[in-house]
């Protein structure tokens, strides 16, 4: 399958690229990067947790990466 880029212009998707697509083939098309679902305060959720991880990690807190997937393949 091969990807397509197109653009809106004046509210309609155009597609500029050549395709080897038979004539008459349906497509679906989707929003390359649609973002997250997350709500104002659920995004302010996810920044304050991501604060705090960052914080702990500047005081020397957190576990090596690589050590906990050493773990965590152990136990699998």
């Amino acid at each position: 399958m091969q990807a397509l880029k197109a653009r809106v212009q004046n509210g309609r998707i155009v597609v500029n690229e050549p395709t080897d697509l038979p004539e008459g083939t349906v497509i679906e098309l989707v929003v390359a990067d649609p973002g997250d679902e997350l709500d104002d305060e659920e995004r302010a959720e996810l920044h304050a947790a991501l604060a705090e991880g960052l914080a702990e990690l500047r005081t020397g807190g957190g576990v090596d990466a690589d050590e906990l997937l050493s773990e965590l393949r152990a136990r699998g």
